[in-house]
């Protein structure tokens, strides 16, 4: 039986999720790699996430031509999920959103870094990738795949990359990894720049914590728990348990 129902069902819920907790608004997108066939992926049509259903998924192949030519309008920014599949084939999910709280440390010299627990999914580090250092002046947007695979080479084999007074890019091993992911990257974000605030030094996870946390599954019970509730908030149906 096709996996393909699953997957849309669950990426619906992730639009509806990262609308919800204020990730993605009329702008940001989420993808997920088509389950039988890893040089595709899916993603919908060009809109607000919160209003994402089923029938606005489209399938994608890596270079973000659309499998079904012809059909409604795709994101602009596309490319930066293919750039991502094709430089990462581990990757099984993308979100790319400009949540504020994240923006002041893409055009800061100040490092985001992971300070608080929940945030560990960002990993060590947190690479800045600037357009600007390739393509000049552009509109910031990632149009074509030229620049979503220097996007993609800027992360490498980071979890996260931020990108110049624009937004973040993050990766996941599941979909509900990369939403918990973004979901607690902003939060990580403000909690850090509170503690500066404070004056003296801030102390970030260490990469032993990291590497302890990171042994978590992405389909662990503890990940569900967290999608549930997050479903539960956003009035949407949490799709199909992921296989354990």
């Amino acid at each position: 039986m096709s996996q393909v129902p699953q997957v849309i069902a669950q990426l619906v819920a992730a639009n509806r999720i990262l609308a919800n907790q204020g990730i993605v608004d009329a702008y940001g997108h989420v993808s997920m790699r088509h389950p039988e066939n890893p040089n595709r992926y899916f993603l919908s049509r060009s809109l607000s996430p919160e209003l994402v259903t089923a029938q606005d998924i489209l399938e994608f192949h890596l270079d973000g031509e659309p499998v079904h030519p012809g059909g409604p309008q795709p994101y602009l920014e596309r490319f930066i999920h293919g750039g991502v599949y094709e430089k990462r084939p581990e990757v099984q999910a993308v979100v790319h959103s400009h949540a504020d709280a994240v923006l002041p440390f893409t055009i800061s010299d100040v490092p985001l870094v992971p300070v608080i627990h929940t945030a560990s999914d960002m990993g060590l580090q947190i690479p800045i990738w600037d357009i600007r250092d390739k393509f000049g002046d552009t509109n910031m947007l990632v149009i074509d795949m030229a620049q979503g695979r220097d996007m993609a080479a800027g992360l490498a084999d980071h979890r996260v990359v931020l990108m110049r007074g624009h937004g973040f890019t993050a990766t996941g091993r599941s979909l509900v990894e990369v939403v918990k992911t973004s979901v607690y990257l902003p939060r990580n974000a403000t909690i850090q720049l509170q503690a500066r605030m404070l004056g003296g030094s801030v102390k970030a996870l260490t990469a032993g914590e990291i590497a302890i946390r990171s042994q978590v599954s992405p389909t662990a019970t503890q990940m569900w728990r967290a999608w549930e509730y997050w479903c539960q908030l956003a009035g949407t149906d949490t799709g199909p348990a992921p296989k354990r």
